[in-house]
């Protein structure tokens, strides 16, 4: 072989591979990029998840202080009614047992009375 021929093989060889090895860089650059942009999105997402979770988080905290302020509210008027109900039957004062059973025998005496009454109204 001459050596021009033999200078234009080789040249068409090192074009040959200077091409390949461009290919082989792009690609390698297109990997690059896909990666710098997934880790991109991934950043923007995480921060967006961090901040998603720390709303709601939030949201949270003001719907429970809500829950629990209404709560006591209800529970206070419950406690009122009970306590004005207690009053009305009178079973503030003294302990309640004792009120019952006073009450309970008023109740048996009336019954004995109302019994004689009866009685005596067929005589």
């Amino acid at each position: 072989m001459t050596t021009k021929k033999t200078d234009t093989i080789k040249g068409k060889f090192n074009e040959a591979e200077d091409f390949a090895r461009k290919i082989w860089l792009a690609g390698l650059g297109a990997y690059g990029k896909s990666v710098e942009e997934a880790q991109g999105r991934y950043d923007k997402l995480s921060a967006e998840a961090s901040k998603m979770f720390d709303d709601l988080v939030s949201k949270g905290e003001n719907l429970e202080d809500d829950a629990r302020s209404k709560f006591k509210s209800t529970t206070n008027d419950v406690e009122n009614r009970v306590s004005e109900v207690r009053k009305k039957l009178g079973l503030d004062s003294e302990p309640s047992d004792q009120r019952i059973e006073e009450l309970s025998a008023k109740v048996d005496a009336l019954t004995e009375a109302v019994a004689k009454l009866a009685a005596n109204s067929n005589k």
